[in-house]
């Protein structure tokens, strides 16, 4: 018998998570979040900030290109707070570039991604700092988020339905019923350093770089292949619009206006450990002489600061930036025989909102809860409204 309100336990607290524990919740389930440190503490917080129109992958990565226009419309109608709409830039600088240019249209106009052709002469009007010697632009529905706030209004959107946040509350195990199936979690509350467990009908894995190693503790394989990217902050916001360059995906080829900074980004690499992802200075350099080919007043003005953040990219036998950028949802019951257990991952921030409606889709049908997800027909809450008090229940 399905209870009156099914209970939902939702590990990890970035975008996604926040995303999801808001559908759930709003769909009428209990929902517990554990998140190891704080909220986005992970990928979420140290993203680029951009709001993808899908146009850097329109080409060879369609089904990510759609996904990413298609929530950009969404959010930035749900999120305005978060966002600012300010336009992007796909500018050439060489004739290997131009080449590029029929690809490129082709696949915009196959992903219904509104792309507009202007003047070298109009582009250097409207952002001064460009490279002088670009030889063509297009502008896209790009634009950059506020990854703080983003998270923030998912998850103060949650709490209004009755989800409750467990920060610093890491998962070490999981639990079993006599069948091998999954009925919740051991986790320890980092802030008393004490254990504790969490029952529920449904735990679902929202780590992302980190599934895999979440999903081992249940005896469960997930693909994911941590694949790391440098980006690197400048103290001076040069250029109002996003500026890509139009090329296949590469290395600094994303100039981002965010707050009073210019972001440059990124590389991409594979690595074992997501926790532990050292920041190379021969990226930095590479991530500073990218930044200076799009704006070459970029070669003068301090570095603030330079991060990096592991992508949850989906493995199998493609590695690097050949992986796909979209998402899978993965039933550990169909894949693997253990129910109980749903993991997500993959996927851009752009797309948190759609994962998570995806996820709980599935959810629902796996104990027989006919709810439909509404979350994208309802302005989040404000992102201040996080702030109030929550914690572990007694």
């Amino acid at each position: 018998m399905t209870p009156s309100k099914p209970t939902a336990i939702v590990i990890g607290a970035g975008f996604t998570g926040c995303a999801l524990a808001y559908d759930l919740a709003q769909r009428g389930f209990a929902v517990d979040i554990l998140e190891r440190g704080e909220l986005t503490s992970g990928t979420s917080g140290r993203t680029h900030g951009l709001l993808h129109s899908g146009a850097r992958y329109c080409v060879a990565d369609k089904e990510a290109a759609i996904e990413c226009i298609q929530e950009n419309i969404i959010l930035r109608k749900i999120a305005k707070q978060c966002i600012e709409f300010n336009g992007g830039y796909f500018i050439s600088l060489n004739e290997e570039d131009l080449a590029y240019a029929p690809a490129f249209i082709a696949g915009a106009q196959d992903c219904g991604i509104p792309l507009e052709e202007i003047g070298v002469k109009q582009s250097l009007e409207t952002e001064p700092a460009l490279n002088p010697q670009i030889l063509t632009a297009y502008r896209v529905p790009d634009g950059s988020f506020d990854p703080l706030r983003l998270g923030m209004a998912f998850a103060a959107s949650a709490i209004n339905y009755g989800a409750v946040f467990h920060t610093f509350v890491e998962v070490t195990g999981f639990l079993f019923d006599g069948k091998g199936n999954v009925i919740g979690v051991n986790a320890v509350d980092r802030h008393a350093n004490r254990p504790v467990a969490f029952q529920a009908d449904i735990t679902i894995n929202a780590t992302g770089a980190w599934a895999g190693k979440v999903a081992e503790m249940a005896r469960v394989p997930v693909p994911v292949r941590p694949t790391p990217g440098i980006m690197v902050a400048y103290e001076k916001r040069v250029t109002q619009h996003v500026i890509n360059r139009l090329c296949e995906p590469a290395d600094g080829d994303i100039l981002l206006p965010q707050r009073r900074m210019a972001v440059i980004g990124t590389t991409s690499f594979e690595v074992e450990d997501a926790d532990y992802i050292p920041v190379d200075p021969d990226q930095i350099q590479n991530m500073h002489k990218r930044a200076a080919m799009l704006v070459p007043e970029l070669q003068n003005i301090k570095m603030r600061g330079a991060y990096m953040s592991a992508r949850p990219l989906i493995g199998g036998m493609m590695s690097g930036r050949s992986l796909s950028r979209t998402f899978k949802c993965y039933d550990h019951k169909e894949n693997d025989g253990v129910d109980g257990l749903v993991t997500v991952t993959g996927g851009k921030a752009t797309t948190c909102r759609v994962m998570a409606e995806k996820t709980a889709d599935l959810v629902c049908q796996k104990i027989g809860w006919e709810r439909p997800g509404e979350t994208q027909h309802y302005p989040l809450a404000d992102y201040h409204r996080y702030y109030q008090p929550r914690g572990l229940q007694p």
